[in-house]
């Protein structure tokens, strides 16, 4: 099942108060970029971000879901109707994230 637009705008206006948020639409579910670092995604209308320690940390209780056949476990974003907790979060994570590889 591919993910909605309509998810997708919904998540992206509570993501409004974040800095330089960007998406690309990928086989039918979208990825989520801050700062140009891939934070999560968007798959099944379901908002999952890396399972990193940042993310972990602050949302210890959120469970862990697999976003497609094959994929690796991410964590659900369980407070998705708070823009303050989400803005909190993607600082956290984009300073933790790796800088994006340059292509040779």
């Amino acid at each position: 099942m591919a993910s909605s637009k309509e998810y997708l705008d919904f998540v992206l206006e509570q993501l409004s108060l974040c800095e330089d948020i960007s998406y690309k639409a990928m086989m039918g579910e979208y990825i989520i970029y801050c700062r140009g670092k891939v934070v999560g995604g968007i798959y099944d209308d379901r908002f999952l971000v890396k399972p990193i320690k940042s993310a972990a940390t602050m949302m210890p209780d959120a469970p862990l879901e697999i976003p497609y056949s094959g994929g690796k476990e991410m964590i659900l974003v369980d407070r998705v109707e708070d823009k303050e907790f989400l803005k909190a979060l993607f600082e956290k994570m984009v300073d933790e994230l790796p800088e994006k590889k340059k292509k040779k």
